[in-house]
């Protein structure tokens, strides 16, 4: 093996060298960039911005493959030799030195087999640190041709894949890009057209290959896909926490915007949490048509003249005026703000000819727009044009529907009377997770509303001379990179938002994305995927989840309900059957409350026997000195792993404390969102996606008695350990683990 070793180190050191002048001349570039200044042509501000951002991504992706840079090597039958790493590189004649593992040519080291070698002899796994070579496997898939070539020496030891299944986790998420099996590698090569549905048992990777998918649709499909970014939406801000490693890693975090269902809406986090059975009304479906209906009621007319005082003449807003204009408005199927242009500009028209009439004067095109504004100016009209028509914000037509019962009674006809005072609630309620496609449902039927006032003239000319130098840089180079030539005014002028597609996607509610990743997706209710099939109009998607693992009252039980009505059948399904993170002992446990659940979905299977046979501990009831004292115990024995103490929600705060003060200061992360620490005290939720060396799970019965779906939060809750799992109880074990 020592010779093997320092065999590949020689390559090794080449590569890292190569590496080390790429990184100068990146930086040089960029450097250069900056330096020639913002002055010019419009076309040489738009190319130096191009630049810029083209050299920064290449010096980012260059410094986030530093570690493991290269971790492979094929012998081809042919005689060829082909290393395998994060990244591309050639020498000085082209000669290429590593291929990415992205690239077609890279794929046999995920796909060859003994029974289907691909004209691959050997496979070789490459273990560095730092820079420096550490070991060597091997797997000679074509014997013949290896005893043809005169090669003898191969390495023989546990393989890749297992010393990384044993390795102690971190409080980050690790890629898996030397290790990606054959099942993973074809889902994350899958084509970028259309719905693929990764559905999968815990611990098979799926997080993983969305993750390296990403990666890879971005380097094979960069000009269509990274122009317009990609949308990738976890279960909580811990998941997004624990992950955002492994893009840049893989040398790909710039085109991505990364969020939660709660943050899908711009300017809302909601974090608030609520009842089971509010989750599920909220995300019913039936919740479009009564927001399309709560708008429409906001469309009034009026059963007689109301009186108007137009600078002392008075005249009179007629129903039938009213009943027209609303009708006309209504035609134009424009959401309910741009309609009412329509519906104001009709009305107003009609005011005119009646303040006409009143004052005796020929409503010639000078007096008309004299009348006007002072019907504009009028406080009588203002006030009854928006009685009739006013215009609103998403945030305000929800509060109104839930604040005010007649509102409700209203427009939720398909809603029952228990329906409807579970939605009650105070103006000042915090949103949650559950309301944000209600406000992205109602964005879309209310559109943006007219702007207040108008400009000052000078100020809009200056505008206005933005915009066309905008149009002329849109014209030079194409404009792919911007929206409208409005929004880059904006941005040169200071007013927009600043930076790359990231920053830009991320405030903009009607961006189109070039895909969308959801992990943990069987937990988005029918309203959520409305939501995320407008943020994704070609419905490119990668979906990633176990409907076995569904905790949300509103969330999903078979991947057809959901995506039947955005897709029809037109989906493709892999299913991933291999757990490599839950040891066999702990999986049969997880197999057996899963069969107990009632799920249909049969439970992965283990890639390793464990270690530790899982641990039942029964305590007495409201035993906080034994919680501390088994958790203290469990941390010490886990030495430098990472350890998570799993609670029903209602004693997590308590466990928290408990845990906290058992433990010496800085070993407890500071909040329950907190991956940073030796040991997180978590609820199910805040666990999902997450995997630690070990586990401790409290009271198994309190966390199935909480939800709905309390058997499958169980089943989540088991299988989040690689090497050990302790479950504390005081009262008896639900189905499954009982005896």
């Amino acid at each position: 093996m020592r010779a093997a070793i320092a065999a590949e180190q020689v390559h090794v050191d080449r590569l890292y060298a190569q590496l080390d002048d790429m990184r100068v001349h990146a930086a040089a570039a960029l450097e250069r960039a900056w330096r020639s200044g913002t002055v010019g042509t419009p076309g040489a501000r738009a190319e130096r911005e191009a630049f810029l951002r083209l050299y920064a991504e290449r010096v980012r992706t260059l410094n986030g493959v530093e570690q493991r840079l290269c971790f492979g090597r094929l012998d081809l039958v042919a005689g060829e030799i082909r290393y395998i790493g994060r990244v591309g590189m050639s020498d000085e004649q082209r000669r290429e030195l590593l291929v990415d593992w992205r690239a077609p040519a890279a794929a046999p080291f995920y796909q060859a087999t003994a029974q289907q070698p691909e004209g691959v002899v050997r496979r070789r796994q490459i273990a560095t640190e730092s820079r420096r070579v550490t070991g060597v496997q091997d797997e000679v898939l074509d014997v013949a041709a290896f005893r043809a070539a005169g090669d003898t020496d191969a390495v023989v030891g546990e393989g890749a894949l297992l010393a990384s299944l044993e390795a102690v986790r971190g409080d980050r998420m690790r890629d898996i890009v030397a290790t990606i099996q054959a099942d993973q590698d074809r889902a994350i090569r899958a084509p970028l057209a259309g719905v693929l549905v990764v559905q999968g048992g815990p611990g098979t990777g799926k997080t993983a290959v969305a993750l390296h998918r990403i990666a890879y649709l971005l380097y094979a499909n960069r000009e269509r896909v990274a122009r317009s970014g990609v949308l990738l939406v976890g279960p909580n801000r811990v998941f997004l926490r624990y992950i955002d490693q492994v893009l840049p890693a893989l040398g790909e975090a710039d085109a991505v915007v990364t969020s939660t269902p709660g943050e899908l809406f711009p300017g809302v986090v909601a974090t608030a949490v609520e009842a089971d059975p509010v989750v599920a009304i909220k995300g019913d479906l039936r919740m479009a048509a009564v927001l399309a209906e709560a708008v429409r009621r906001r469309q009034r007319t009026i059963d007689r003249g109301r009186p108007l005082d137009v600078n002392g003449t008075r005249i009179a807003l007629r129903p039938h005026d009213v009943r027209r204009a609303r009708d006309r408005a209504r035609r134009t199927g424009a959401p309910h703000n741009v309609a009412r242009r329509t519906f104001v500009l009709d009305l107003l028209g009609e005011l005119v000819k009646a303040l006409a009439a009143a004052r005796g004067v020929d409503p010639d095109a000078e007096s008309r727009e004299s009348l006007r504004a002072e019907l504009y100016e009028s406080m009588d009209v203002r006030r009854e044009v928006n009685l009739c028509w006013l215009p609103l914000t998403p945030q305000r037509l929800l509060r109104d529907l839930y604040a005010r019962p007649e509102r409700l009674g209203e427009a939720g006809g398909s809603l029952s009377r228990r329906e409807r005072e579970l939605l009650r609630r105070d103006r000042d309620a915090p949103w949650t997770p559950a309301d944000v496609p209600l406000l992205d449902e109602a964005a879309e039927l209310l559109g943006e509303s007219e702007l207040a006032g108008s400009a000052d003239p000078g100020q809009a000319a200056e505008q206005q001379a933005e915009v066309e130098y905008a149009r002329g840089v849109q014209e030079t180079f194409g404009g792919s990179d911007f929206a409208t030539a409005e929004e880059l005014a904006a941005r040169y002028a200071g007013r927009g938002p600043v930076g790359d597609v990231v920053d830009r996607a991320a405030a903009d509610r009607t961006w189109a994305f070039g895909h969308v990743v959801v992990d943990e997706a069987q937990e988005l209710s029918p309203m959520a995927w409305r939501l995320l099939m407008r943020r994704c109009p070609s419905r490119s998607f990668t979906i990633v989840g176990d409907v076995a693992q569904t905790g949300s009252a509103a969330g999903a039980t078979a991947w057809r309900d959901v995506l039947t009505p955005h897709v029809e059948d037109r989906f493709r399904q892999v299913e991933l059957t291999v757990n490599y993170r839950t040891p066999r002992q702990v999986m049969d446990l997880a197999a057996q409350v899963l069969e107990a659940a009632g799920s249909s979905v049969r439970a992965p299977s283990s890639a390793r026997e464990g270690r530790h046979e899982p641990q039942f501990v029964r305590v007495p009831a409201d035993a906080t000195a034994e919680l501390g004292a088994a958790v203290a115990s469990a941390w010490r024995e886990t030495g430098e792993g990472t350890l998570a103490v799993i609670t029903a929600p209602a004693a997590h705060v308590a466990a928290a404390a408990t845990i906290r003060a058992a433990l010496p200061a800085g070993v407890v992360g500071s909040d329950s969102d907190s991956l940073g620490s030796p040991v997180s005290v978590l609820t199910v939720a805040a666990a999902k996606g997450l995997e630690f060396d070990t586990v401790v799970l409290v009271e198994p019965a309190a966390i199935t008695g909480e939800s709905a779906r309390g058997l499958n939060d169980l089943y989540v809750a088991l299988t989040r350990p690689t090497q050990r799992l302790i479950v504390l109880h005081a009262h008896d074990l639900p189905p499954g683990l009982a005896g």
